[in-house]
């Protein structure tokens, strides 16, 4: 065999193992792939949007103190979860599509506490099971008209996105974002808030360079006079690096009728690596961590924004 003709063969062998080694969900017939399916993909692909699961999932204990004073004493807060499931619906009309995406997590929150005193080491590990359900929107806009359906729309514009559990005991109703360079985000219907991927009219979705600083303002309902526990999540990417977790500090307490309006507040710093990310705001009635028999009540909103060096 003469060396021209070795090199073919190696470069043909080659060609099949790479073939081999494709994904065989990714590839397909685009006779058969549907608008909807093409739609579905880009969600599920758009890192815009899948930098939330990154974030909301806090895979444990991200190392933050969460001391409180009552019967037990909690000493580290965290919540791992998994998708269960990806819900779309789109409603096409002519070259724009208005899609929605509902996400179904299992999860369960962990609880490191002391049934002796504060700040003593953690001497159980109370686990609390739970489900939550998320929902966001989606327009995408019709740029081609080939045979391929994924290549003839591309995402327009992301609603922020909000859930939790059932949570008669606490209500997220305002965000307030301080951006460095650009207005404020005032956010008190996520699902309603747009923010532009690519083309429109909308807002664009917050570039924050390294270093910078963000403050986020959250005012929420409250059932209960003693604090809440509102933690910020940010900053990991789709293997989960660089995830960082605060507590929110009470700012002004009201009382309400039966329970109480309060404000809180923290300051995050985007890390140095460029990307799509999302700030998530997660509240939990303090009650919860107070009682080991107490059900998971928890309130989410998702805020994404992108690291990029101006």
């Amino acid at each position: 065999m003469t060396w021209k003709n070795f090199v073919l063969l190696f470069a043909l062998s080659l060609g099949f193992i790479l073939i081999g080694c494709q994904d065989k969900s990714s590839i397909t017939d685009p006779g058969t792939e549907t608008d909807r399916e093409a739609m579905k993909t880009l969600v599920e692909e758009d890192s815009s949007l899948t930098s939330f699961d990154y974030n909301y999932n806090e895979d444990g204990f991200p190392g933050i103190l969460g001391k409180v004073q009552e019967t037990i004493y909690p000493i580290r807060v965290g919540v791992e979860v998994s998708l269960v499931n990806l819900n779309f619906n789109v409603d096409i009309q002519g070259d724009t599509a208005y899609g929605t995406v509902t996400k179904q997590f299992e999860g369960t929150l962990m609880i490191e506490a002391s049934y002796d005193s504060v700040g003593g080491e953690p001497d159980t590990v109370i686990e609390k099971p739970f489900a939550s359900t998320f929902t966001r929107n989606v327009i995408f806009v019709k740029i081609n008209h080939t045979e391929i359906p994924r290549k003839n729309w591309v995402i327009a514009a992301i609603s922020l996105p909000e859930g939790g559990t059932a949570s008669p005991n606490i209500d997220l109703q305002k965000a307030t974002v301080f951006l460095p360079n650009e207005d404020s985000l005032v956010i008190e219907s996520p699902n309603d808030y747009y923010l532009k991927r690519g083309w429109g009219w909308w807002r664009r979705i917050p570039i924050i360079a390294p270093g910078q600083e963000v403050t986020i303002r959250v005012e929420l309902y409250s059932g209960y006079e003693e604090d809440d526990y509102v933690s910020l999540v940010y900053g990991a990417n789709r293997w989960c690096h660089q995830r960082a977790k605060k507590l929110f500090e009470l700012v002004s307490s009201t009382p309400n009728g039966n329970g109480y309006d309060k404000v809180y507040e923290q300051t995050f710093t985007a890390h140095q690596f460029p990307g799509f990310f999302h700030a998530v705001i997660n509240a939990i009635p303090k009650q919860v961590l107070h009682d080991d028999a107490a059900p998971v009540e928890s309130e989410t909103w998702g805020i994404p924004y992108i690291i990029k060096f101006h």
